[in-house]
């Protein structure tokens, strides 16, 4: 059997960290994540999705998440019950993380940086560039309309 969530989304609120009576760190936060697809009136709707860490990954994620930035969340999803005051029965969802990837560097609110556990430093993922007409990265067999003039001089065969 397999229980895997992977996530990527910005975070609602800062996150909040707490501790259990026998001492051992919680943070929770709300990631926002984009659903693939827009509704009937064109607009892009998203998921609010419950996130807990533990221990010494609540302790960072309370330290270096902020509203707003973006993270990748790897983990497993939970459903939990309890019964409230009224006496009804209440079912929680969330996603229990084991991995939180920062995609956001903390000093430029929008670069291109993954931070993540111990310092590591790689491209983040949704990183952006600028094509332009000079873009190294152009196909260089793209359609713009004229006539290709290959000679049988040009074939290797």
């Amino acid at each position: 059997m397999l229980n895997r969530v992977i996530l990527i989304g910005r975070l609602t609120k800062d996150p909040e960290l707490r501790y259990t009576p026998a001492g051992v760190a919680v943070t929770t936060f709300t990631l926002a994540v984009d659903r693939p697809y827009a509704n009937q009136q064109k607009e892009r709707e998203a998921d609010f999705i419950p996130v807990v860490t533990w221990r010494q990954l609540a302790e960072t994620c309370a330290n270096y998440l902020r509203k707003g930035r973006l993270a990748a969340v790897e983990g497993r999803m939970q459903v939990r019950n309890y019964d409230n005051n009224e006496g009804r029965r209440v079912y929680v969802t969330e996603v229990v993380a084991d991995n939180v990837r920062f995609l956001e560097s903390s000093n430029s609110g929008g670069g291109n940086r993954e931070e993540g556990m111990g310092g590591r430093q790689d491209q983040g993922y949704g990183q952006q560039r600028n094509a332009g007409p000079r873009d190294n990265n152009q196909d260089p067999f793209q359609d713009d309309g004229k006539p290709i003039d290959i000679s049988d001089d040009d074939l290797p065969f």
